[in-house]
């Protein structure tokens, strides 16, 4: 069965494929050199050592840049390897004063929209190939306005590499939003299908409380006046029926109260369903063994809390981790969130908070947030139920 890659495999592998055949030329640039008269050389020779340190710096870096490509948010570091890039592939076109770093810097074009946003990406695609500018004087006798040409011409090579790796990366994105919004449906369709059984428990309990229950009472009432009027062989009978209606309206009684012990949503499920179709985010939970809620307007409000933590921790707070712990006490139910984000001095409350804050205003609950630059965000949602558990 042949291998299936994801996009950003595909670009992985074709970009280390294009890394090894710019190689080949530059082993054989190392042996061949220009000559006219008898030992005069036409082009300066290439440095075999500097050059070849060059080309295996680039491959290592870029093999650690692309190690995690789109499974998660950049990181410092990833910039640093990015110039390291960019500037291993501007040497290897100085120490060998050829075009081949133009070609590895076709290579980094793909990578940068993965790194930065696009405007600062198209700047450093730019400057990297300004920067080939004086190599082309230098190295290969070009003038000034020749130079400026050949650098505009491998930019628009580059430009075709840089488009690819931004659609890439937008397709990607849009398959993790989708495997993100397919987890809050699947959440919502969990809590609403246990809220439906829930619903129709309560409604098979009371119709089997007041309408069974009410006629076994009349039976059984009835039955024992038969018992005080009849006698003879016939009242063995009636007493023995007697009995049965006492056996069958006790039988009744305890599968009313089991029904409604069983109320309760478990919330518990529908919060891991959600946190498992988080891309690019990794979700540490901390739930208690039983997580509960008779209440299912209350259960709604504490999914739709989570689901807007978690999307806020995606889109906004550029976290790469989100720790969601839930406590159950007789003081009601109560959600802390922290995360690694950027983090802010004071949050500004969008739509996302502000439907939160309206949502537990609702039911009696109350959200409070602590962030501060470079510390992430970290949340307090309270919500008080109407029994402990």
């Amino acid at each position: 069965m042949p291998m299936r890659l994801s996009h950003t495999q595909l670009l992985r592998y074709a970009g280390l494929f294009t890394w090894a055949m710019v190689g080949i030329p530059l082993v054989l640039s190392t042996w061949y050199f220009p000559v006219g008269e008898p030992g005069e050389l036409l082009a300066p020779a290439p440095d075999l050592m500097g050059s070849t340190i060059a080309y295996f710096i680039f491959g290592v870096a870029y093999w650690l840049v692309t190690r995690e490509l789109g499974t998660r948010r950049p990181r410092w570091y990833d910039v640093v390897l990015l110039a390291f890039l960019t500037a291993s592939a501007i040497a290897v076109s100085q120490l060998t004063g050829t075009g081949l770093g133009s070609i590895l810097l076709m290579i980094v074009a793909g990578v940068i929209p993965w790194l930065m946003p696009l405007s600062a990406g198209i700047v450093w695609m730019i400057l990297q190939h300004v920067a080939l500018v004086p190599v082309f004087i230098e190295g290969q006798q070009f003038t000034l306005v020749a130079a400026v040409l050949q650098a505009l011409l491998y930019i628009g090579y580059s430009s075709f590499t840089f488009v690819t790796g931004l659609v890439a990366k937008h397709q990607v994105e849009a398959r993790d939003e989708q495997r993100r919004l397919n987890s809050e449906l699947r959440a919502t369709r969990a809590l609403l299908a246990q809220s439906s059984r829930m619903s129709e428990r309560l409604r098979i309990s009371r119709e089997l409380h007041d309408l069974l229950g009410h006629h076994l009472t009349a039976l059984s009432l009835n039955l024992e006046v038969a018992g005080h009027l009849t006698e003879g062989k016939a009242l063995e009978h009636v007493r023995q029926s007697h009995t049965l209606a006492k056996l069958l309206l006790t039988d009744v009684r305890e599968a009313v109260s089991e029904m409604r012990e069983e109320r309760g949503i478990d919330l518990g499920a529908a919060v891991r369903v959600l946190a498992e179709g988080v891309p690019a985010l990794d979700v540490e939970l901390d739930l208690p063994e039983r997580l509960q809620i008779d209440d299912p307007e209350q259960a709604q409000v504490m999914l739709r809390c989570t689901q807007e933590i978690i999307t806020n921790a995606v889109r906004h707070a550029g976290a790469g981790r989100l720790r969601l712990e839930f406590t159950q006490d007789s003081g009601g139910l109560r959600l802390r969130a922290e995360d690694d984000g950027r983090g802010c001095d004071a949050p500004v409350a969008g739509n996302g908070l502000r439907g939160m804050r309206e949502r537990l205003s609702a039911c009696g609950g109350r959200l409070d947030i602590t962030t501060a630059p470079g510390q992430g965000f970290a949340l307090d949602v309270r919500i008080p139920l109407e029994t402990a558990p």
